[in-house]
């Protein structure tokens, strides 16, 4: 559940903190990996939709993150 688009320069830092913040809402360690893996890369083809694979940046992806949770809470 990715795409190339999140090959750019910052992603891995929001990948970063949007595990961090799993972990800081009481997920253990490895549904925090797993669940943040899942959610990034949803963010970063909800991006690609949205902006093409060449021009999404680190804050496109944390931009589409209300996106993924209300993708997945539907």
């Amino acid at each position: 559940n990715g795409t190339p688009a999140l090959a750019t320069a910052g992603t891995g830092d929001v990948l970063t903190g949007l595990i961090t913040g799993l972990l800081a809402r009481g997920y253990n360690p490895h549904g925090a990996a797993c669940i943040g893996v899942f959610m990034h890369g949803l963010a970063g083809r909800f991006a690609e939709e949205k902006f093409g694979m060449e021009c999404v940046k680190a804050s496109d992806i944390t931009e589409q993150l209300p996106n993924v949770f209300k993708h997945l809470a539907a």
